[in-house]
């Protein structure tokens, strides 16, 4: 029987390896912050939060307030309940877009907000009913946004950040806990960053410890 080289036998094995840990799409999250001049009012004191614009589902809604409401925490600051004073609020707002195929790229861009879903939010229902959604499972489908804007009593802007990150439908990071976890995560990783800076961060990075 002949021998096989361990070189010959790894290079036989590579595209097998490869093929079983592809999934769905799943793309980096892209994180943009502004910084007002006057950081040492941030991440201390107590902060309100709520949702301005996002989901209609109450689950959707819920899993985006924990998310960011955890991270505050973490950061340093004592998340009160809706309704009573703080020394911050925070202003939080989320959209999900459909990715149009490329023979459907004439048709323009086709967005689509979080509350306008009519199935589950990993189902893909609702997302651009009579388009081919681009890339199937090994590319984009739809890209997903989580924008916070911490304000003080006044109403003065302190701190403004975006997260976005493109997936396929069936990706876990699709579905709404995960997707609001590691959003939120890349959003305030290393706060409050550089004011105007963009990073890039693998969603891997950024999964919450169970």
């Amino acid at each position: 029987m002949p021998r096989i080289s361990p070189a010959f036998a790894a290079a036989l094995l590579a595209p097998l390896a490869l093929c079983a840990c592809t999934g769905p799409f799943t793309g980096p999250v892209e994180v943009t912050r502004f910084v007002s001049p006057d950081r040492s009012v941030l991440g201390r004191g107590t902060i309100s939060v709520s949702l301005a614009d996002g989901p209609k589902d109450e689950l959707a809604q819920a899993a985006y307030v924990a998310a960011v409401s955890e991270q505050l925490g973490r950061i340093g600051y004592t998340v009160v309940p809706q309704g009573r004073s703080a020394e911050q609020s925070a202003s939080i707002r989320t959209s999900r877009a459909a990715i149009a195929a490329p023979d459907t790229a004439r048709r323009g861009p086709v967005s689509v907000g979080m509350g306008g879903q009519t199935g589950g939010w990993g189902s893909g229902v609702g997302l651009g009913v009579g388009i081919n959604l681009g890339g199937g499972q090994r590319g984009p489908n739809v890209t997903t946004e989580l924008s916070v804007r911490i304000n003080d009593a006044t109403g003065r802007s302190l701190w403004e950040g975006r997260a976005q990150m493109a997936t396929a439908v069936k990706s876990p990071y699709s579905q709404v806990g995960l997707n609001a976890r590691t959003l939120a995560s890349g959003l305030f990783r290393d706060f409050p960053g550089g004011n105007g800076e963009t990073i890039t961060i693998k969603a891997t990075e950024l999964q919450p410890a169970s």
